[in-house]
């Protein structure tokens, strides 16, 4: 699955592949395969982002266009 908005977000925040690869604690090309569509990105990659970026992961799929994330809800 091409997930362009990975490219988007990360070109628009003046990051490069090796940064978010240092984020997501894998190494560049494997970062690359997922921004291009190579490899399915992991869930717990996909969240991960969302939370860097500040949107959800709704956005990030192209789901939705509203990039601001869902308020979060008290879990007791």
């Amino acid at each position: 699955m091409y997930l362009k908005r990975l490219k988007d977000l990360r070109t628009d925040h003046d990051l490069t592949q090796e940064n978010l690869a240092a984020i997501l604690k894998c190494q560049r090309e494997v970062y690359r395969r997922y921004e291009t569509g190579v490899r399915t990105l992991p869930i717990d990659y996909l969240v991960t982002i969302a939370k860097y970026y500040n949107t959800s992961t709704d956005y990030l799929l192209e789901l939705t266009d509203v990039k601001k994330p869902y308020p979060t809800q008290n879990r007791n």
